[in-house]
């Protein structure tokens, strides 16, 4: 794209700081710092103490520029399971959504299918499908429930998608994850925050030591 601070000469034109400029083009400020480090939409200049500031010359010139961009197409549909084990009810999730989304009339679907930890945000595929909603390529993302896209969080990945002209539709909004998945992620929270106090523990007893070795000398 166009970078879209070249439409614009700036000399003395009033300017917007980054946070109204984000409101001004209804998107959050991470996304306009982003821009300006891929090149997509650069500051019509910098403040004294390096803050970004645009114009709104420059800002209106961007908007028609995207109004040209094709608009997101993609239907996608997530389906997650936990482990190997759980590779027949990932079967059967897709299934069930193929079924789902015949019903809704949705045409051209692509399938993701990820085994990984609805604690774990770092997952592949995971990560892939949330830069295509970012990029703004997504659609619709259609899933079983709203733990096979995360366990916790949630509502925030829904404004997410929000934001970036993705619809997230949810065949089911209660958790229905089968119970040995929740018992181990369960699990995996009470030792993550056991292995924290242990490390407060071993801090403390090193500090101790720390300064009654002070005070000695």
């Amino acid at each position: 794209m166009t970078n879209a601070s070249k439409c614009v000469k700036v000399n003395n034109m009033s300017t917007l700081n980054v946070k109204q400029a984000a409101e001004y083009l209804g998107r959050a400020v991470k996304t306009l710092q982003r821009w300006d480090r891929d090149g997509i939409l650069t500051p019509s200049g910098r403040t004294p103490t390096n803050r970004r500031v645009y114009t709104r010359e420059q800002l209106d010139c961007f908007l028609g520029q995207r109004r040209e961009t094709p608009r997101p197409t993609r239907t996608v549909v997530y389906c997650r399971v936990s482990s190997q084990a759980q590779k027949p009810d990932l079967k059967n999730q897709r299934h069930t959504l193929e079924d789902f989304c015949a019903a809704c009339g949705l045409a051209g679907i692509e399938y993701i299918e990820e085994v990984g930890g609805g604690l774990n945000l770092l997952r592949p595929k995971f990560l892939e499908l949330m830069s295509w909603v970012e990029h703004g390529e997504v659609l619709n993302l259609v899933i079983a429930h709203k733990d096979r896209l995360c366990r916790f969080g949630f509502d925030w990945f829904s404004l997410f998608c929000k934001q970036h002209g993705c619809e997230l539709i949810i065949l089911n909004n209660e958790s229905l994850s089968p119970e040995q998945e929740m018992v181990n992620d369960l699990l995996a929270i009470v030792h993550c925050f056991s292995a924290r106090l242990y490390g407060l523990r071993n801090y403390r007893k090193a500090l101790k030591v720390a300064l009654a070795e002070a005070d000695r000398k």
